[in-house]
Parts: C-alpha cells; sequence; structure tokens
C-alpha cells in the first residue's frame, strides 16, 4: 500500500476519500460482494487512521449503549427512554457480527489486537442520581440486549470492583452504578488497517495524496482532482462512485460536489482533551469504562468517563474529555475551515446556531477558562486521590457536530449523531458528524450500500446476510438469534470472560510512564 502513482489519470470502479474507519468498512464490504469493482482509495496524511480513527483520538468504547447515559435520557414524566440505547446496541451487534466474520473468513487476524473484553458501567452519585440509574437499570435490564446488567449500590461491592474509583471516597454521598461485564474495548485505529490490507490486496491505497476537488460528468461519473503532498504532482482519477469518509473534511469536499443534498449542511467543530495516566500502579487499580453524567449543557460527546484502553496489548487509562474549541475541522487542518465553509446555503442555519444553543457556549467558555487544577478537581469525581503530576493533559480529534437545516424554516438544527449525505443518483455519498460513529460503522455503510446501489443490493443481500446474521432484523425482538449471534461472535473475537472483574489478559501489561 501507498505506492506512487505511475500514470497521470486513474480510472476506477470505487474511489474512497480517506483512510478512517468509514472508507475502510465500505471498501471491505464492497470487496465482498462485489470483488469484481476496481477500488482506489487516497489518504491526505501517510499513514491509516490518523485522525478520528486513531486510538488516542476516541474513547474506543464501542459505543453499544451499555454505559453511556445520554443514550437514555430523563423523561418529563421522571421515567427513563431507552429507545436510542436499544436502536444504539442493535447498531453495534451489526458492527460485531461482520467483525466476527472478518475473523472467520482470514479478512483479518488476532482480533485482541483490535477488541478486549471490558465492562461498561454506568456511575452517578448523589440521591437523585441514584434513583435515575434505578429507573434505567429497570427499563433496560427487561430487553433482550442488556441481559447481564447488574444495578449495585453497596459501597464494599463498589470498592471491590472499582478500587481506584473508591479509594479516598466519602460514601456517606450514596454511589450507584450499572454494571455489564461484557462490554468491549475498540482500538479503531488497528481495525482500520486490518480492513485497509485486506482492501488493498484487491485495490490501490494511496497514502500522501489529497482529493483537492471533484466534478461530476454528464455520465453521471466523477472526476477528482488529487495532488500528491510530498512532491506536488497532479493527478486526475476517474470514478464511477466516490465516498467521501474524510471526517471533518467531508463536509468541504461534499460541497465542492455541488449535489443539492449537501447544501444546507454547516458543522460546529469541537475539539477535545484527556487526561492519559502516567503511573502504571494506577492504571493496574481500574479495569472498566465508567461514564458518568454530562454537565448541564454539555454535549453528549463531553460525557465525562474514566476509561482502560487496550492499544498494542498494552492498558492504559484516559479521563475527560475535556472540551476545547478551534476553528479547524481536522486535527491537522487548517484554521479557516470553519470559515470557509460557510457556504449562501448554509449561512443561516449556521447564525441560527449560537441563540438555541447559548448553554453549550456557555460550557465551551467554562471549559476554555480551566486551569490545570481545575482539571483535576474534575477527574476526583472520579478517582477522589487523583495527584495532577499522575496525568498528563493530550490532545485527541476534532469533531464536526452536524448543523442541519430546518425543514420548516430557514433556521437549523446542531445535532450530536452521524448523517449519511448521498446524491440522488447514488453516484456519490459521505459521511457527516461524531458519536456514535466508528462503532456503528458497518450500518452506516450498509446504508451507504442501501441508497447509493439499489439496483444491486437485493442482489448482494444474501451475501450480507451470510456476514451478518441478523441483517434486515431486530435482535431487540429475536432472543434466540440474538443469543446465537453473540455466542458466535463472542467466541470468533475472543470476548469469553471467566470472571466478572478479572485483570487484563496475560499479553495486556499496564502501558509505560509518559
Amino acid at each position: 500500500m501507498g505506492s506512487e502513482l505511475s500514470e497521470s489519470v486513474i480510472k476506477t470502479d470505487v474511489a474512497l476519500v480517506g483512510a478512517g474507519i468509514m472508507s475502510a468498512t465500505l471498501g471491505a464490504l464492497l470487496r465482498q460482494v462485489q470483488p469484481d469493482w476496481t477500488i482506489s482509495l487516497f489518504e491526505r496524511l501517510d499513514a491509516a487512521a490518523g485522525e478520528s480513527s486513531d486510538p488516542w483520538n476516541n474513547a474506543g468504547t464501542g459505543h453499544s449503549a451499555l454505559c453511556e447515559l445520554n443514550y437514555t435520557p430523563k423523561t418529563a414524566d421522571g421515567g427513563v427512554d431507552i429507545t436510542k440505547a436499544i436502536a444504539i446496541n442493535e447498531q453495534f451487534q451489526v458492527s460485531r457480527q461482520f467483525w466476527a466474520y472478518a475473523v472467520d473468513n482470514g479478512i483479518i487476524s488476532r482480533p485482541s489486537e483490535f477488541i478486549n473484553p471490558i465492562p461498561h458501567v454506568s456511575f452517578t452519585h448523589g440521591d437523585a442520581g441514584v434513583e435515575y440509574l434505578r429507573k434505567r437499570y429497570d427499563a433496560l435490564s427487561k430487553e433482550v440486549l442488556f441481559e447481564g446488567m447488574e444495578y449495585i449500590t453497596d459501597p464494599g461491592e463498589f470498592s471491590a470492583r472499582l478500587p481506584l474509583m473508591s479509594n479516598g471516597r466519602d460514601f456517606s454521598d450514596p454511589v450507584a452504578l450499572n454494571w455489564f461485564t461484557d462490554g468491549t474495548d475498540v482500538d479503531f485505529g488497528s481495525l482500520t488497517q486490518k480492513l485497509l490490507n485486506f482492501v488493498g490486496k484487491g485495490g490501490d491505497i494511496y497514502f500522501g495524496h489529497s482529493v483537492t476537488n471533484l466534478n461530476k460528468q454528464s455520465d453521471g461519473s466523477w472526476i477528482l482532482k488529487v495532488r500528491n503532498v510530498r512532491t506536488g504532482e497532479k493527478w486526475t482519477v476517474h470514478a464511477k462512485f466516490v465516498f467521501v469518509g474524510a471526517g471533518g473534511g467531508a463536509l468541504h469536499l461534499l460541497q465542492k460536489s455541488g449535489i443539492k443534498e449537501a447544501k444546507g449542511f454547516g458543522g460546529f467543530p469541537v475539539s477535545g482533551e484527556f487526561f492519559r495516566c502516567t503511573n502504571p500502579e494506577l492504571i493496574d487499580e481500574h479495569h472498566a469504562k465508567v461514564y458518568g453524567q454530562a454537565a448541564v449543557g454539555a454535549p453528549p460527546m463531553s460525557v465525562p468517563h474514566l476509561d482502560t484502553r487496550v492499544i498494542n496489548h498494552r492498558q492504559g487509562l484516559l479521563f475527560g474529555p475535556y472540551a476545547g474549541w478551534s476553528p479547524k475541522f481536522l486535527k491537522s487542518g487548517k484554521m479557516t475551515d470553519l470559515l470557509s465553509s460557510v457556504k449562501p446555503g448554509n449561512v443561516l442555519p449556521m447564525m441560527s446556531i449560537a441563540p438555541q444553543e447559548f448553554g453549550l457556549l456557555k460550557y465551551l467558555i467554562s471549559e476554555l477558562a480551566a486551569s490545570p487544577a481545575d482539571r483535576v478537581d474534575t477527574l476526583r469525581e472520579f478517582v477522589p486521590r487523583a495527584v495532577g503530576d499522575d496525568w498528563e493533559l493530550i490532545t485527541a480529534g476534532q469533531r464536526v457536530q452536524v448543523i442541519r437545516k430546518n425543514s420548516k424554516g430557514m433556521g437549523g438544527k446542531l445535532e450530536f449523531g452521524t448523517a449519511v449525505v448521498a446524491a440522488g443518483d447514488g453516484t456519490i455519498a459521505g459521511l457527516l458528524g461524531a458519536s456514535p460513529g466508528a462503532s456503528t460503522a458497518v450500518p452506516a455503510m450498509l446504508s451507504v450500500l442501501e441508497q447509493c446501489f439499489p439496483a444491486d443490493f437485493a442482489r448482494w443481500t444474501p451475501k450480507l446476510t451470510e456476514m451478518i446474521p441478523s441483517f434486515g432484523k431486530k435482535l431487540s425482538d429475536n432472543a434466540d438469534l440474538f443469543h446465537q449471534v453473540w455466542d458466535w461472535t463472542s467466541n470468533s473475537l475472543e470476548l469469553r470472560r471467566d470472571t466478572v472483574d478479572a485483570p487484563a489478559d496475560a499479553d495486556v501489561q499496564p502501558a509505560p510512564a509518559g
């Protein structure tokens, strides 16, 4: 992979822009359902998964709504709405099935290099928080997708399972946990590289090549202008279908495409920072992904969490995120990204966001003004005896939240999910937005296939069902099928565990300090 272009003109059936988890997933799916199509991928950076798919640029939770409280909001009558939690979990089960199929069929190998068993835990304190988690447990534990969830309020049990969080804690302030043993940690950087290795065996992958423009031709195909960022050489690519999986860079390219479906979309960039633990003893004391409740006015992606990570067979520990702000749309982007994204079709929706999202703006300002000591105080809600010297602040990836034009007027709405934007003729598509993002890459790319290739999709259905046995079905309505695919994926992905709170596998060691 990454070989230089040998001629100035390339013809390909499929052009993928960006070497992140979305392009890698779509490329792998197409290689399975249509192996005779040619695929070419272009990435501006010199390696795969250099932006949001990089393991240090995301929490790797494998978002399945097991612990993320923003997917189970309180209702006006005091209950808990679990609708979104079920939908997100269904999507993650689809991803798990494809990954298991990929392992079983030699598409990718050594699953412990990208996925490992880690308990997923929701954490609250105070009387109101304890009551909320009880109601959340009562609602979710009845659902087949959440079987095995535990509700814990006993301080002794809390301390046994989460020693780092219990050390120095005043349990006169009541605590509660929703505990799910069979959660996962996913290294989406490693998974992306594995999938691209498969895509590259029958396609061409060009690193260090930036797509600068794209234009639709009269026959429905596309011409992409590509520049080698190392040599400055310019190339022309003729593609029948284009997928823009460039993370924060997707909006600019979709705007340049001129498709009407992209008009009215805007983007609001939010960066994130994390504390990364540098003390191996502390890392070894915590083995879970523990999510709390977001501050009032904070975006869902800012939900605080103390996060065990497994990267390159080494266990690490993150806490955050602390919100930051930059006008860049990519971590390696330009300071002019936000301004250059403003177009006549989206200027009003973007301007209308400020008064609607005053709480978010207030939150961002307070986060930007926070001192190092303030950040350590926030950490102490999870780690009561945290010492700043044990933690280093790292900058994670940029996230560009979707601003969508309101269909009822000229205003806009800020969305915190992901959105597939596809041309009506199916010749180009792209993905905008952030969380749950990578965890739902497979269902998102299945949506691209269905929207963009309707004539082929029915023909592909048997193969898709072979890869994803629940394809076209709801596991939440079919307990027997859920148990079958859960057992299969757990075995194939090597996620079986013998105990509830066992330490990491023998080949997983605490990450070195620094």
